[in-house]
């Protein structure tokens, strides 16, 4: 791997491995790492973004990503050998936005059948986007 910190010419920082990268919202990009510099800010090429849902994933094509260095949680180089021995099965991009979409929908459901079931025992549960981050 020679990877130049803060240049960001694909020309002078050469990789030619894939890199996984997880977002602090949970997104998963996967693409060629092509700069990096002292706050971990990244530059990917060729980037698409994974979507997981239980043994299906989707690749959505991003092209050149810019991921600012906070919002960076894992970095990690792919072993291309391994990479396609997944158990997974790809699927279509929109086929997988269907199946993340019933997922958040039944997550949602769950919530507020719980939410319900502590009202009714006289207790309440803050909602995650009033409470202050710390």
């Amino acid at each position: 791997l020679l990877l130049t910190p803060g240049v960001s010419d694909p020309s002078l920082s050469l990789s030619a491995e894939k890199h996984l990268v997880l977002l602090r919202d949970g997104r998963t990009l996967i693409g060629y790492l092509r700069s990096i510099d002292q706050f971990a800010n990244l530059v990917l090429h060729q980037t698409v973004e994974r979507i997981h849902v239980g043994r299906k994933y989707g690749d959505i094509p991003r092209g050149i990503f810019v991921v600012r260095g906070e919002n960076v949680v894992l970095l990690g180089e792919i072993d291309l050998e391994k990479e396609s021995d997944t158990p997974l099965q790809q699927v279509s991009i929109e086929e997988i936005l269907e199946e993340q979409r019933v997922e958040l929908q039944a997550k949602q459901e769950s919530e507020k059948l719980k939410v319900q079931a502590l009202k009714e025992r006289g207790l309440s549960v803050p909602r995650a986007d009033t409470l202050d981050e710390y």
